[in-house]
């Protein structure tokens, strides 16, 4: 979309959020309205009122809506001092507050529409009428400024377009995107649940979801040997002495599961336990157990580790962010002659193992840097940081990737390279990381002797391969709308008998495949073979394996690819030869 056609865009859904705040005021006179602006694929606006905005209101909302467009009312800017402002918005508080935290010099401007008037920045279309394509989606919580410290408003999303036909693309794109939902697909499907009694933000990975993640992990285990780590296993939580060291305990706190003397937690002799949240400060312990050498150098360990991350209530989605994840973690310490080939070949892993996924093309690159007006987050001084994400800038610049630059998105102990990847929906979020560190070697006292003899600190840099597992999960089941690569697939081939005369043939098949480490299931029931085989397509199989009377006499197989369609009959020996090439090139 060109940079003009954005910006009429944004306005139009900026202008149809305050439509919708008009609506409201005229339905719910007694509601207080706080904030309202365009966002990505459309607009919302946080409103406390003691009605709940169900379906059936938003109907409302809606019509309420199209009699303001249909009223062609002129919006109209202008400017009042804050004294002025304050009176105006007298009976809105959240207009207060917000005006209230205004720089003194800033300009505060207002919007008009009919008799609706609303503190806004702008920029609005100039006539109602202009809205004609519009629907609202959803009514969610919402704290207000996001703070779980303050009142729970009601959040009203909606949508708005140019014309008809690009809402009703919009529409469409969505109620797909619904139907890829992880959420709700992956547990049609049986890869995961979820149990009240367990807690938000900790699924249960079913079977299928678990040779999902056991065949990822295995093969993200074996590519890293391949690429010179070595693997560790350390403890899920220790001592805050440790988390002190690494600076977790005073920047990531908030952030952590605590346990034991929990109520003498600020007495020096209190026994204080973590659940970790990084595996970084247990790893550099591997690092501690001798002096290092400059011939040893880079220095790389890998290592498949549960976390622990005590995130918002609010922020839980299916698999998507949970409290406790496995990450494919690692971490390599280097010279600063090596630093730039080092986390050029993070890159490179990082990047081969979207491909092998088909995840490739869904991400972006951001160069998440420190925030030097919150200098409270991070360690080290401003020369430090500048000078590391300089260097880091560089190393970005020579691999020659596409990215951009984000303020405040850095590890408190350096910057990062954040691969980036939506969901169904359209959010973002992390799924790979390689991070730059300059101070956590020296704050463990890991040392290594150069080649002048000289006692100095590595680079460390902290990676991940394919990101968080669970988060992967999803998004395979949600690119693959189920329908999960072969090499992937919980079950590669379903074997189907029409009749009982061949379940002794079906049962040596299968016998067979296993043997050669194909994962096979065999539907030997007494029911109609055109029910078997929908519900071998309703779990998305890969391959079926009909067997009747013909087959069984003949030693072959009726084979159904879910990509192919019917590939007729064939050998055992022939249809051997395509799985296993299938799934050793990991073809998507």
């Amino acid at each position: 979309m060109e940079n003009a056609d954005f910006n009429e865009l944004h306005a139009l859904r900026h202008t149809a959020s305050h439509i919708l705040a008009q609506a409201v005021k005229r339905l719910y006179p007694s509601a207080k309205l706080a904030i309202g602006p365009a966002i990505e694929n459309g607009f919302y606006y946080d409103i406390d009122c003691e009605v709940s905005f169900t379906p059936e209101v938003l109907e409302l909302l809606e019509k309420e809506m199209k009699k303001i467009t249909g009223e062609n009312l002129k919006v109209e800017r202008f400017v009042l001092s804050r004294t002025e402002a304050l009176d105006l918005m007298k009976n809105e508080p959240y207009k207060v507050e917000l005006i209230n935290d205004l720089p003194e010099d800033a300009e505060i401007s207002f919007y008009k529409q009919g008799e609706f008037t609303d503190l806004c920045a702008g920029p609005h279309v100039s006539y109602t009428k202009k809205i004609k394509a519009f629907k609202l989606t959803q009514a969610t919580g919402a704290y207000w400024r996001g703070d779980s410290k303050n009142k729970m408003l009601q959040r009203i999303y909606g949508t708005a377009f140019k014309t008809q036909e690009e809402l009703d693309k919009y529409l469409a794109d969505v109620e797909e995107a619904k139907k890829r939902d992880h959420n709700k697909l992956g547990r049609q499907l049986g890869y995961f649940t979820t149990v009240d009694i367990i807690g938000q933000g900790l699924p249960i990975i079913l079977p299928k979801g678990t040779i999902v993640m056991r065949t990822l992990q295995r093969f993200v285990e074996d590519e890293e040997e391949r690429r010179g780590y070595l693997q560790t296993k350390t403890p899920l939580f220790a001592k805050r002495e440790l988390f002190k060291i690494s600076g977790h305990w005073d920047h990531y706190r908030d952030g952590m599961f605590i346990m034991g003397d929990t109520a003498d937690q600020d007495k020096p002799e209190a026994e204080i336990f973590a659940l970790r949240p990084m595996t970084c400060p247990f790893q550099f312990q591997a690092y501690l157990t001798q002096m290092r050498s400059y011939k040893e150098l880079p220095l790389r360990y890998n290592e498949t580790s549960t976390l622990f991350r005590n995130e918002s209530s609010g922020e839980m989605h299916g698999l998507i962010r949970v409290r406790q994840f496995t990450i494919s973690e690692g971490h390599l310490a280097c010279t600063p002659e090596q630093l730039e080939t080092e986390f050029a070949g993070c890159l490179e892993l990082a990047q081969f193992m979207l491909g092998t996924l088909g995840l490739d093309e869904d991400v972006s690159y951001r160069f998440s840097k420190w925030d030097e007006k919150d200098k409270q987050k991070y360690i080290g001084d401003a020369a430090q940081w500048e000078a590391v994400q300089g260097t880091m800038r560089g190393i970005l610049n020579d691999i020659n990737i596409d990215y951009y630059e984000a303020d405040g998105e850095a590890a408190f102990y350096g910057p990062k390279l954040d691969i980036q990847i939506k969901n169904v929906h359209g959010k973002e979020d992390t799924l790979i990381t390689i991070q730059i560190d300059f101070q956590l070697a020296e704050r463990f006292g890991m040392e290594y002797v150069d080649k002048d003899g000289l006692k100095k600190f590595p680079f460390v840099i902290h990676r991940t391969s394919i990101g968080c597992y669970e988060r992967t999960l999803a998004l395979l089941i949600e690119k693959y709308a189920g329908a999960m690569p072969t090499w992937l697939a919980p079950e590669q081939v379903r074997i189907i008998s029409i009749t009982d005369s061949q379940k002794g043939y079906a049962e040596s098949v299968q016998k067979r495949f296993k043997n050669l480490g194909i994962r096979v299931g065999l539907d030997n029931r007494s029911e109609k073979l055109g029910y078997k085989i929908r519900e071998a397509q309703l779990e998305k199989m890969p391959y079926m394996l009909v067997i009747g009377e013909k087959e069984k006499e003949n030693g072959t197989l009726g084979v159904r690819s879910r990509k192919n369609g019917d590939m007729g009959e064939m050998s055992v020996d022939a249809f051997e030869a395509i799985i296993l090439k299938e799934i050793a090139t990991k073809e998507n």
